[in-house]
């Protein structure tokens, strides 16, 4: 603790307390949502309800020159690193190879999504007047990153290309993103069954067939019975091990990429455990406990985006509410319009296309998770499709992610 300019008073908040802190505001917001059942029925995130107040206290606070709270971030960055380590894990080409060329297609089309949301982002922000990178972060940072990318790339511009707020600006964009796509991901899609009069599993049993996929798929890690003799203690000890080998891994795999190109420090960590999770599908000599590695990566996630939530100076985004607002307002149309034009009608037009566009909206919008959410609300009224569910579940966990990170950092260096 001390005194800074202005006879404000500084409080610096070691590793551990921040970790303690992000502990407290995350059930702080498990509390409010039960209290409050709107944030329930939008699943907004727990970390966002929890420290978005805590950070807006802590920001008037400082705003009006009472007292100003620094945040050790090792952790954060630790925990960062851990969970885009398991989100590699998922990279399974075993999978992938299942999805088709469907699979294909898609990612391709989502892939344009992202640069087409940086695009609009860069316009409108160069429209008015402001600097570029905002419309990144505004833009696939944040609508095809989802919080984890936001609280990843957002201290990286403020480091890098000095854009006072990013943090700010990437996590409070992530966060209408994720709101609006479960706002309008199933009417949307009711909209479509009904103006294009799709086929449905549940009107139609020779589609139901059609649509089924083999009971030999498994979508999860390994076998859930594999390791049922192991006690939880176990399952995560192997998983934590094994992440953090590949955290190690991986930094020497960053600094190499480094040299040639500017990428988030995670990127590393993910390809090496991509590597090692297609060499234990193929060999058979690694098994891959699903049950630990969920564990570690629901854990890490929580404990980063919290650690980042709490950290963030909301009185930095005052310059810059009109140009968000606007911007985010423009991704929305540009979402609608994209998937109707494109994940609707270019896919067929049919009800795998449907749950593909829901799906697509949710997780280009926010979270993967909240495109399975949408699917699966649509899914309880019509009927499965367990090909879309498998498509948007490998390509929003995974590899959009990887394909996003090289965009964002491509397209932040352009010299505009």
């Amino acid at each position: 603790m001390s005194v800074g300019a202005a006879n404000m008073l500084v409080v610096h908040v070691d590793m551990v307390q921040a970790l303690a802190l992000a502990v407290c505001t995350y059930y702080l917001g498990v509390w409010l949502k039960h209290v409050v059942p709107v944030l329930e029925r939008f699943s907004v995130p727990s970390p966002v309800v929890g420290g978005i107040p805590f950070a807006f206290i802590l920001s008037v606070l400082e705003g009006c020159g009472v007292l100003r709270v620094t945040f050790d971030s090792t952790l954060q960055t630790v925990l960062m690193l851990a969970f885009f380590t398991t989100i590699g894990m998922m990279a399974s080409l075993k999978l992938i190879s299942r999805g088709g060329k469907l699979l294909i297609g898609f990612l391709i089309s989502v892939t344009v999504l992202a640069v087409l949301q940086n695009v609009l982002g860069i316009a409108v922000t160069k429209m008015l007047g402001v600097d570029f990178h905002y419309g990144l972060l505004a833009g696939s940072v944040s609508m095809m990153g989802g919080l984890g990318t936001s609280a990843a790339f957002g201290p990286n511009f403020e480091q890098v290309y000095g854009i006072t707020g990013g943090t700010v600006v990437a996590v409070t964009s992530a966060t209408f993103g994720m709101v609006a796509a479960l706002v309008v991901g199933g009417p949307f899609g009711e909209w479509l069954i009904r103006k294009y009069k799709v086929r449905t599993p549940l009107t139609d049993p020779e589609l139901a067939a059609k649509l089924n996929v083999p009971e030999e798929v498994d979508t999860d890690i390994i076998d859930e019975h594999a390791a049922e003799h192991q006690t939880f203690t176990e399952q995560l000890l192997k998983a934590g091990g094994l992440i953090a080998i590949c955290m190690a891994i991986g930094t020497v795999v960053s600094h190499y990429l480094g040299q040639f190109i500017t990428l988030p420090a995670y990127i590393g960590s993910m390809i090496v455990a991509a590597v090692v999770r297609n060499i234990a599908d193929y060999t058979g000599k690694l098994k891959i406990d699903k049950v630990g590695m969920n564990a570690v990566a629901d854990i890490s996630l929580v404990l980063f985006v919290t650690m980042a939530i709490n950290s963030l100076k909301l009185h930095e985004l005052v310059n810059l509410a009109l140009p968000l607002m606007l911007t985010l307002a423009c991704q929305t149309v540009l979402m609608l319009i994209f998937a109707w034009l494109v994940l609707f009608k270019l896919f067929g037009c049919n009800f795998t296309s449907v749950m593909l566009t829901v799906g697509g909206i949710g997780f280009s919008m926010g979270a993967t998770a909240n495109g399975l959410a949408n699917m699966q609300a649509l899914s309880e009224k019509y009927g499965q499709s367990p090909q879309a569910w498998l498509i948007v579940s490998v390509v929003g966990a995974f590899l959009i992610d990887l394909i996003n990170a090289l965009i964002i950092t491509t397209m932040a260096q352009l010299p505009l």
